[in-house]
């Protein structure tokens, strides 16, 4: 098995090359960004390597030649001149106040001034970032380059919030704007983020930021590509392999299914999740590492505010405007858990121009599920595998009566701010349901007009369901039988359930259902 080290949580490019840490080479496309234009942004989900490329770009602009040796910038820069750069870093701050941002940008200014001096008549944020961009230039002869490091990490965590979400966006766009006004100073900009703020945005002011994010010669930038997968980790594939017992074909397939699939533009190649990848070959272990780092409760925050139904969002169908633009007041949460990663591109309509938008992977998919059933279900967050097995285990088992009181308790103390849409939590928690049970027994949710159908097959058993809203569980079941929804198994040897089932408003929950075997 492989002996090297893999950079796990590693951002610091200088520390990842004299300490010899695997490195996929993106320094090809560092010398075509750092080359071809001045002020960038670019989005990409967390644990993508946004941080890493600052450092990278940080590296090569400090003119540090020898960390760049055996890459392929070495055969691309002849210069390698030495400029001044501001390396400024939002996402080391819990923000949960005004002070808070303020506070860091001055720790980080003052830091500069250090470097660079400060002139008295400096007193605000802005002035004095014009100011130290403005004596760089002076006192080195080189134009500056400003890197700015998750840029959104204040407006993220003020979402919900639209008072510090205005003060953020005041305080950034006043002290991003010392760039528009000194830009005669800069050689280089680029900002990062998980999200781009629209009607909002800190950018309003920077018409000349170019946003790389949608941009098919910067696809492969951050992540990692199949071609890198084989040419890098080829070793590490047949070791996994190995171990798991499987053929190498088998297991490049399942590290397909559980990490590939991120599209950041149309018809462009797939990427693979680099942290999730990275931990797998670490480990030797094929586990969900992305979603163990923390997904933001704000994202569900946003699909309960607006009474989302969860069974659309693996089909959405949204324009390139859409995805490229977040405002907090908006109601539409799709945005923002795009561009953070829980949905991607797959497929594209060039004559109305339409994104189809849907989970990337396994990895994401069952993750996101796991992770929505305490906000939508009575279910403690750290029993939610113990309750996810107890339904699998009695959908298996042919116990149908266990398997309909436990969806009966999914549905008990329904949160106030659910029950004012009642058909909808009720459509949510199926979904929930369905997805969970689809990872271990093939199970599918289709709704249509207010017909919510569940059909669920195991090896032994299949279940036709039908659900009604205030009717009654006898007509659900006579639909079963009029519409015959189990003709397709009519011939099937396995022992098949017709389920009726009435949801009341009024209960709040499951008043009623009849089996027929």
């Amino acid at each position: 098995m492989s002996n090297r080290i893999y950079p796990i949580g590693i951002q610091n490019f200088e520390k990842l090359r004299k300490s010899n840490y695997c490195y996929i080479d993106k320094t090809a496309l560092v010398y075509r960004l750092a080359t071809t234009g001045s002020y960038y942004f670019l989005s990409r989900p967390r644990r993508f390597g946004k941080s890493l490329l600052i450092s990278t770009l940080e590296a090569y602009f400090q003119g540090k030649k020898e960390l760049f040796e055996g890459l392929a910038i070495e055969k691309l820069e002849k210069d390698w001149k030495k400029h001044p750069v501001l390396h400024l870093d939002l996402n080391t701050q819990k923000y949960d106040s005004p002070e808070a941002l303020e506070y860091l940008l001055d720790d980080t200014l003052a830091k500069w001034e250090m470097l660079y001096g400060r002139q008295e008549t400096e007193r605000t944020l802005p002035l004095r970032f014009q100011g130290i961009i403005q004596r760089a230039y002076e006192k080195t002869g080189e134009l500056v380059v400003i890197l700015v490091d998750e840029y959104d990490k204040p407006m993220l965590q003020a979402i919900g919030n639209e008072e510090l979400q205005t003060s953020y966006r005041n305080t950034l766009k006043a002290f991003y704007g010392a760039l528009k006004s000194t830009d005669g100073c800069i050689k280089f900009a680029l900002l990062t983020g998980v999200t781009k703020f629209g009607k909002v945005s800190v950018f309003s002011d920077l018409n000349n930021v170019i946003d790389i994010s949608m941009w098919e010669q910067y696809v492969e930038l951050c992540g990692i590509t199949e071609k890198e997968l084989y040419h890098y980790f080829e070793e590490e594939l047949h070791g996994l392999a190995d171990k798991y017992k499987v053929c190498y074909e088998k297991m490049c397939a399942e590290i397909r299914d559980r990490y590939d699939g991120y599209h950041f533009c149309e018809n462009s190649v797939g990427i693979y999740n680099p942290y999730s990848l990275l931990n797998t070959f670490a480990s030797q272990k094929l586990d969900n590492y992305w979603f163990a780092t923390g997904t933001p409760t704000y994202l569900v925050k946003l699909l309960q505010l607006h009474h989302y139904e969860l069974n659309e969002m693996a089909n959405e169908v949204v324009t390139k405007d859409v995805l490229n633009s977040i405002d907090s007041a908006s109601t539409n949460p799709i945005p923002v858990i795009y561009q953070s990663g829980y949905l991607t591109i797959k497929g594209y309509d060039e004559e109305f121009q339409t994104y189809k938008l849907g989970f990337p992977n396994k990895e994401v998919e069952s993750g996101f599920v796991r992770f929505l059933l305490p906000y939508y279900a009575p279910v403690q967050e750290a029993k939610t595998g113990f309750e996810i097995q107890n339904f699998v285990l009695a959908v298996r088992n042919g116990r149908i009566e266990e398997f309909l009181q436990r969806l009966q308790s999914f549905f008990a103390d329904t949160p106030y701010e659910l029950a004012r849409d009642l058909e909808v939590h009720y459509q949510n928690v199926l979904f929930i349901v369905a997805k969970l049970l689809g990872f271990y027994v093939k199970a599918e949710y289709h709704t249509n007009r207010g017909r919510i159908d569940l059909l669920i097959q195991t090896d032994k058993y299949i279940y036709v369901m039908e659900f009604k809203l205030d009717g009654s569980a006898e007509e659900a079941l006579q639909q079963i039988n009029e519409k015959q929804y189990d003709q397709p198994f009519a011939t099937d040897s396995r022992q098949l359930f017709k389920i009726g089932i009435n949801f009341s408003q009024k209960l709040k929950n499951i008043e009623k259902w009849i089996v027929e075997c």
